[in-house]
């Protein structure tokens, strides 16, 4: 899964006329209501104002037709059938938001797992209670033996009261990366904390947040940067060829 997905098929919406905000036309403006993240006007072919957005941290496309009633959403074909849509958004959305987005996960509350000095940096969310975070852990322990690897787990409560309370213990503890694994070996698992501190709180709400924004639907969900600075994302606990896709060859 990437950030400069797009959507693979391309849908004419046919959207009522509404009151205009910003001087977006009036399909544009519908799509906004409905969620989606406008971002930039850029010229189109064919007589098409373009436009482009995100949606559950997803770049997408829109065109607006010259009656300015109508909007294509999706990818625009040229008369070879090449895209002039992926181009387009890995310029204007992809590859800004990879920059932005990876700050913002610098900038979140995480425990480090493996060595600073590590070759690679991956962002893991991570619920203390998520069996198959605890799997991950346990498969990229040769990366990170090997200070390779450098798993920053930000640490959320996705399933329940449970998850929350251990998520602020561990973030509050004196020794984050020793209750880390603790929980995660399974030799010692994270209590859970009697009071929730308004410090705790506020993190794992930024967390969630952050957590939506990429569009990641659940734990453990990993980001990384490819070959080529792009932010990925891969979404469950990889197994076999697809660990070595991540992290690279095996120690």
């Amino acid at each position: 899964m990437t950030l400069k997905k797009i959507l693979p098929t391309l849908a004419l919406l046919t959207l009522p006329v509404i009151v205009q905000a910003e001087n977006y036309p009036a399909p544009v403006e519908a799509m906004r209501e409905r969620g989606v993240e406008v971002l930039e006007r850029f010229d189109a072919p064919g007589g098409l104002t373009g436009y482009t957005a995100l949606y559950n941290g997803r770049p997408l496309a829109l065109y607006v037709t010259a009656d300015k009633q109508h909007a294509l959403m999706g990818s625009l074909l040229n008369a070879q059938g090449e895209d002039l849509t992926g181009a387009i958004l890995e310029e204007k959305v992809s590859r800004p938001q990879s920059k932005v987005m990876w700050g913002k996960l610098k900038d979140s509350a995480w425990i480090a797992d493996g060595s600073d000095q590590a070759e690679k940096v991956v962002y893991v969310f991570t619920d203390p209670n998520c069996p198959y975070c605890k799997r991950l852990w346990k498969d990229a322990r040769p990366w990170v033996d090997a200070g390779k690897l450098q798993l920053r787990h930000v640490m959320v409560g996705t399933l329940g009261e449970s998850s929350q309370k251990k998520a602020a213990y561990m973030l509050a503890a004196k020794d984050p990366k020793t209750v880390l694994l603790g929980n995660e070996s399974g030799k010692t698992p994270a209590q859970e904390a009697k009071t929730v501190q308004t410090e705790q709180r506020q993190q794992l709400e930024t967390n969630q947040q952050l957590m939506a924004k990429l569009g990641a639907s659940g734990t453990p969900s990993i980001l990384y940067l490819d070959e080529r600075d792009m932010l990925q994302m891969h979404p469950g606990s990889p197994q076999g060829e697809q660990l070595i896709e991540l992290f690279g060859p095996r120690p």
